[in-house]
């Protein structure tokens, strides 16, 4: 925060908002802020373009894991109407496409400054007023800040002796190079097998001279079975716009689907069976709602992941490859679930190979390579898919000192405490769409983030409306809501998985503290609802 000491904040431009980060997050908190209400509005965006995280993922096979007909912004009819997917699953590239559009249709430019990375942020109590700093030793002044920086959007690389002797190239595919990578002729080592190395694998192996997955866990994946929309289907989207809609908002995880009554232990071997077959070949995430009891209890959830580990050892020719692939320290979903394209299939080419860390971990990087406790692995290229700091990471990278100058790491040094995921108590007039404590990265995030928006925007109406001038949680409300995660976690198969990012496992150092709510998207909301239609009950307003 050196910066901070440079700028003459009496000469900080004024705003009555200042957003953080341009994806769906910001552009339509931008946009309500600005058109319904009338603010003043700035939006700060690092990136040299809209887009969010979607701006920086552009590794090899990066595509959106909903599909996207509901992967989309529901609030308006006119932006459904004007834009049509071209695939099940849109990538990075027709993503931008898309929310460039909408940053255009509904002319939010002129509100947002892009290439500027906020370094910092402090609250001035005095004033009543958010600092705002940037690397370029800009300084900003708003009464209301709020983060829409996303959950996945801090990259994590792993601290890994010898990196910077490495003599070929490294990336991080959460920080890919906008102009891409070539791996024509190259050996590439791929570290990470979650949902983002699932996706790269295929695509690297395709073009790659020779690929080495370096595996830590096992993951399950199910087909994508992507493809093009026809006219057809956007046709149908079209006439059931409004139920697809409510389905989705009502829905546990934002996702529109129907999922039966029934558990996955009622019915007989041959009946589970079939089921489980009809959703493998149908594809996606809704392999998930195949019972009602995946994540509930153990003995469903174990059907599940034992029909996922036989398809494995059914793609997979070689039978101690399609071993190492197997999960079995984790059920199937208490992670997030990736989907995918030929994964399982790639490591059946004779340019493939994988690496088991738990087996033989990674002691250093030399210049030639990988040195594992085997021997070095000749490389290229590193490709470290090694996901990111999420939730909390890009937060606390912001450099937020709250009231008295606290920062929000040492309030979080613990894990996070929030008041439904919203704000945090000594962080006056900070809002965090999707921030840790709520459904986020549980949901299908523009469903997520459509709520969140709307419930900060009327939050801040009524503030205007009754002449109030700030708003924090208490430190009472902020405890039992960390208390209700627990206990809404603690109801679901999910904290089973101890090397989970929701856990922060894949973060050295970081506290063990699950943090997604996940009571559901639909149980949230009215709670949200309940709580404004009490006068905000739990956040201190003055």
């Amino acid at each position: 925060m050196s910066n901070t000491r440079a700028v003459d904040t009496e000469s900080a431009r004024r705003y009555d908002a200042i957003i953080v980060g341009a994806g769906f997050s910001g552009l339509y908190q931008l946009h309500l802020l600005r058109d319904r209400l009338g603010l003043n509005v700035r939006l700060l965006e690092a990136g040299d373009g809209v887009g969010g995280t979607w701006y920086w993922n552009r590794y090899p096979g990066a595509r959106c894991d909903s599909e996207s007909y509901y992967y989309c912004y529901t609030f308006s009819d006119e932006l459904q109407d004007e834009w049509h997917w071209s695939e099940r699953y849109p990538d990075h590239n027709e993503i931008r496409r898309y929310l460039n559009h909408v940053a255009d249709r509904l002319e939010l430019r002129p509100n947002i400054q892009l290439g500027t990375k906020v370094t910092a942020a402090s609250y001035d109590d005095t004033e009543n007023s958010w600092h705002v700093f940037t690397e370029h030793g800009q300084c900003f002044k708003a009464q209301f800040l709020i983060t829409a920086v996303g959950c996945l959007s801090t990259a994590n690389i792993p601290s890994i002796p010898g990196l910077a002797s490495f003599a070929g190239e490294h990336y991080h595919t959460g920080r890919w190079p906008e102009n891409g990578v070539s791996f024509e002729g190259k050996r590439v080592g791929l570290i990470g097998t979650g949902s983002t190395g699932i996706q790269a694998a295929p695509v690297i192996a395709e073009q790659a001279r020779f690929l080495t997955v370096l595996q830590r866990t096992a993951n399950y994946s199910v087909p994508a079975r992507n493809g093009p929309i026809d006219q057809s289907f956007r046709d149908w989207v079209a006439a059931n716009r409004e139920q697809i809609r409510a389905k989705a908002r009502a829905s546990i995880n934002g996702h529109p689907f129907d999922v039966p009554e029934r558990s996955a232990l009622e019915v007989s071997a041959e009946e589970r069976e079939a089921a489980y077959r009809a959703a493998w070949e149908r594809g996606g995430l809704r392999f998930r709602a195949t019972f009602k009891d995946l994540l509930t209890d153990r003995a469903a959830n174990e059907t599940a992941s034992q029909f996922i580990r036989e398809r494995i050892r059914e793609i997979v020719k070689d039978p101690a490859t399609a071993e190492k692939l197997t999960p079995r320290d984790h059920l199937y979903a208490t992670k997030r679930p990736p989907i995918d394209t030929r994964y399982f299939e790639t490591f059946n080419r004779n340019n493939v190979a994988l690496v088991d860390l738990k087996a033989t971990p990674i002691v250093e990087i030399v210049p030639q390579g990988i040195r594992t406790t085997e021997g070095v692995i000749e490389l290229d290229m590193i490709v470290f898919a090694t996901g990111f700091d999420a939730l909390t990471g890009p937060l606390i990278a912001l450099n937020i000192k709250g009231r008295n100058g606290l920062p929000l790491k040492d309030a979080w040094a613990h894990g996070p405490r929030t008041y439904l995921g919203l704000q945090s108590p000594g962080f006056p007039n900070l809002f965090t769409i999707t921030g840790p404590g709520s459904p986020s990265v549980l949901t299908n995030m523009p469903i997520a983030i459509e709520q969140h928006v709307e419930w900060i925007t009327e939050c801040i109406a009524r503030m205007r409306d009754r002449g109030a001038t700030r708003i924090e949680p208490s430190v009472t409300a902020a405890e039992r809501w960390v208390q209700h995660v627990n206990e809404a976690a603690e109801a679901t198969l999910l904290p089973m998985a101890s090397s989970s990012w929701y856990l922060g496992a894949n973060v050295p150092g970081k506290p063990r503290v699950f943090m997604p709510y996940a009571g559901g998207m639909a149980h949230y909301k009215d709670i949200c609802n309940d709580i404004a239609s009490k006068e905000y009950e739990g956040f201190l307003i003055n």
